[in-house]
């Protein structure tokens, strides 16, 4: 999806968790797949189930990704990426994912979320003397919430009016088409490598 405004409008932000688990069963996926293809030892569904495991992590955990732009609230998920008008937003709330209300439909994006220990146990108070950090996600949702009142504002509609739920009509979602033939591809592999 391309980006229309210009680079100093758009605010990308950096995932809170999966990077590292995503990029280690990448790499244990490669090796596996490598190692079955040149040593010829594995049989066959196995080098399958790692090529489609690889091609899961990279699409589950390293592909999403999630920015906001002057107008819009991108987010670029597993299959999928999605566009939604800053002004329709009629919620969100950072809990282990984003979820974000338009219209009557709920998007959710895995980039920014909080650990559910963190959900459950209240935080702590800061040591005497200790400034205390804001959390990356409490920093995005805040970014989040200012740029919707403020995208709302300049469309000049109150939250929950006719006029924000007519702009729900203005997300768009495009499928992505790699991921999608990937993932589809590496099933077949391993179904017919299955039942070979």
């Amino acid at each position: 999806m391309g980006r229309s405004d210009t680079d100093d409008e758009v605010q990308q932000f950096q995932p809170t968790s999966g990077r590292v688990t995503g990029v280690l069963a990448l790499l244990l996926a490669a090796v596996i797949a490598v190692l079955g293809l040149v040593e010829g030892g594995l049989p066959g569904v196995v080098v399958a189930g790692a090529a489609l495991g690889g091609v899961l992590a990279w699409a589950a955990m390293l592909r999403p990704a999630l920015w906001v732009t002057r107008s819009d609230l991108v987010m670029r998920n597993m299959v999928e990426t999605t566009s939604i008008p800053l002004a329709a937003i009629e919620g969100l709330a950072v809990r282990q994912v984003l979820a974000v209300s338009a219209g009557d439909r709920r998007y959710v994006s895995p980039v920014v979320g909080r650990p559910l220990r963190k959900l459950v146990r209240p935080l702590k108070e800061p040591a005497a003397g200790k400034a205390a950090e804001t959390p990356y996600a409490d920093y995005v949702e805040d970014v989040l919430r200012q740029r919707v009142d403020a995208a709302r504002s300049a469309a000049g509609v109150r939250r929950g009016s006719p006029e924000q739920l007519a702009l729900a009509a203005g997300v768009r979602r495009e499928p992505a088409w790699l991921p999608i033939v990937l993932i589809t591809g590496g099933v077949v592999a391993f179904v017919v490598t299955l039942v070979a």
